[in-house]
């Protein structure tokens, strides 16, 4: 079964809002044996709706639609589908006394007079009931094809998704001994090797697994790996996947830290937990995005026991130790003062396990010698301690971000050394 998306929303097309929907509808619908064979994004206006929806119903026959079904001017998304199917607008007074006391129920006072276009239905069309907000979806059948209209508000969309449209979709697609066929998808998760030096390491392995597809999504995290089976059954498309991941994960070694959602902290995190060893850290231009990552994972305080962040050079004199001679020789941004951090906050916290950075994140404060995104790590776990320069390109924020990345990954190869 192969479907098309049409976002609408001017506010998508000026950048002000990201189009999350597509992405989440595209996952989902994969998950269930359905392909997106193209995306479309348009504007408010009438013609151009028309227009991408038409177009996308004389393709596939199957066209699903987020946005415009608001109480707003520019909210015509029902109205241009109606008249696409050629049905006329019924007012549904059921929906609209629902309606009226949904707002009566949430203290908003009466209805508003513009909500009301909202209960005005395409004729037959049946109404995919929003628990969640006021514009209910719509499933649209006739001789255009079919058009499922859900809203653009993202909550709303993801729970009418999971409810309403996907169980109607499974209803369709059955077959082959009552079995969908899917397209399901695991991740391998590498981090510290960009995507050319990883695709070289795959090398032949990319081959021997088809026709399971492998494709390279490159983050400031590190590099995923997706693997993706295509038209098998539920139990056939995790055993193809998972003899797939079997191939790649000694290529890819030590370089891959999990699958699918795993977090690079919490893997780390539960590595120094089964070793009872706890953790600090010590940052300057991370400014506690480390210490950030660290503790956002649900129970992390078994581990961290806390950090300092030193981001002038009398904080590192002063919280960490650093030997002001060393820093005036130097520079704050240097490996003898990246291991000085990490001593010193270990040894301030007592504890065996310690991450330091320290860097330039820019967009000015570089030098020929030291230019910006220059960056200095440094790990100790127990006796050893490891430091490492890297260069990172991209904005401040970016800069910053890789930079915790692979200072949670120095620590994490310390410990499998």
């Amino acid at each position: 079964m192969n479907i098309e998306l049409v976002t609408i929303g001017t506010e998508l097309l000026l950048g002000f809002t990201i189009d999350t929907n597509a992405a989440h509808i595209s996952r989902a619908l994969a998950s269930v044996g359905v392909r997106v064979v193209r995306r479309t994004t348009v504007g408010d206006g009438e013609a151009e709706i028309r227009s991408s929806v038409s177009d996308a119903l004389e393709r596939t026959g199957f066209v699903i639609t987020t946005g415009g079904l608001g109480p707003t001017r520019d909210d015509i998304t029902k109205k241009v589908l109606a008249e696409i199917f050629g049905l006329p607008l019924d007012l549904d007074e059921q929906y609209l006394e629902a309606l009226r006391r949904r707002f009566e129920g949430m203290g908003r006072g009466p209805m508003p007079p513009s909500n009301r276009c909202q209960a005005e239905m395409p004729r037959g069309a049946t109404v995919l009931n929003n628990q969640w907000g006021t514009a209910p979806g719509l499933w649209l059948e006739g001789k255009p094809g079919i058009a499922i209209l859900l809203p653009g508000v993202p909550h709303e969309m993801k729970m009418l998704l999971e409810y309403e449209v996907i169980p109607r979709i499974e209803g369709r697609g059955k077959r082959e001994e009552g079995r969908a066929k899917l397209i399901r998808s695991l991740t391998l998760r590498t981090t510290g090797i960009g995507e050319s030096a990883l695709a070289e390491k795959v090398g032949e392995v990319e081959e021997r697994i088809a026709p399971v597809t492998l494709a390279y999504l490159p983050s400031v995290e590190g590099v995923d790996l997706r693997l993706t089976a295509w038209g098998a059954d539920a139990e056939g498309a995790a055993q193809v996947l998972e003899r797939a991941a079997g191939e790649l994960r000694p290529a890819i070694a030590p370089y891959w830290y999990g699958d699918d959602e795993s977090d690079l902290a919490a893997v780390l995190l539960d590595e120094l937990r089964r070793e009872g060893r706890k953790l600090a850290v010590a940052e300057s231009c991370t400014g506690g995005m480390l210490g950030e990552r660290i503790t956002a994972v649900p129970g992390s305080s078994a581990v961290f026991v806390g950090g300092v962040i030193a981001y002038s050079d009398d904080a590192k004199a002063a919280e960490l130790g650093v030997a002001e001679p060393l820093i005036r020789e130097h520079g704050s941004v240097s490996e003898p003062v990246v291991q000085a951090m990490v001593e010193g906050v270990t040894r301030k916290f007592g504890v065996a396990a310690g991450i330091a950075i320290t860097g330039i994140a820019g967009p000015d404060g570089g030098t020929a010698e030291k230019p910006v995104g220059t960056v200095w790590l440094a790990a100790v776990d127990g006796d050893q301690i490891r430091t490492v320069g890297r260069r990172f390109f991209g904005g401040r924020q970016e800069v910053r971000a890789r930079s915790v990345q692979a200072g949670l990954d120095l620590l994490r190869r310390l410990g499998a050394s």
